[in-house]
């Protein structure tokens, strides 16, 4: 699958210092950042789902002072 992106000459001028930083292609750079966004934004929604079981299930966090008081530590 391939794609076409419009941008700016700002936009494209960074994008090439970008991926010339990196030593990719601007395709591969974008790549790479779209892909990073993706699984950023699925990890925090995966996250939020997962706290908002762990609240509803009557879960209280408490401070690490005392897991370390249990523990001996």
């Amino acid at each position: 699958m391939s794609f076409s992106i419009r941008m700016t000459p700002e936009e494209k001028l960074l994008a090439e210092s970008y991926a010339k930083l990196h030593s990719v292609s601007v395709g591969e750079a974008i790549k790479r950042a779209f892909f990073k966004q993706l699984e950023d934004e699925y990890d925090i929604s995966v996250a939020a789902e997962a706290y908002e079981e762990y609240v509803a299930g009557g879960k209280k966090s408490r401070p690490v002072e005392e897991l370390w008081k249990e523990l001996d530590l």
